[in-house]
């Protein structure tokens, strides 16, 4: 495995992430923010921030796994929510665990979580986009 995730002593502890990854492999792959489209462009949850969370989750799982690479390979994450305030914090982190259970993974890279005012379609919630490194 490319990446080691590590959570330093002297930064807080977060369930959802560690704090750094330690990329060793040759290949660097950044996948394209994924919105919650299924493959005929449908937006899958409109209006469900948890839905579109999880689609976007398994959206970049699919982009992983067409260039041999699982989460386990993300070395960082940017997740882009509109209209962000933290009481959204739980459905986000119920759409992560979902995708978790389906993926059988837990998707902990080191993240960034920004609140903007919209995205490309105004049913799209959020997106999410990845940098892994693969041997």
């Amino acid at each position: 495995m490319a990446i080691t995730l590590v959570n330093p002593e002297g930064l807080p502890r977060i369930d959802a992430y560690r704090q750094v990854s330690i990329a060793t492999g040759s290949r660097l792959v950044f996948i394209a923010g994924q919105v919650s489209w299924d493959a005929d462009g449908v937006t899958i949850g409109e209006g469900d921030l948890a839905a579109q969370v999880e689609q976007c989750y398994l959206n970049v799982a699919i982009a992983l796994a067409e260039v041999g690479g699982t989460f386990d390979d993300v070395a960082k994450l940017n997740v882009h929510v509109v209209d962000w305030t933290p009481d959204k914090m739980p459905a986000f982190l119920e759409g992560v665990a979902r995708a978790a259970a389906k993926l059988g993974v837990t998707p902990a890279a080191p993240g960034t979580l920004v609140g903007v005012a919209a995205l490309d379609v105004p049913d799209h919630l959020v997106e999410v986009e990845a940098i892994a490194v693969l041997d």
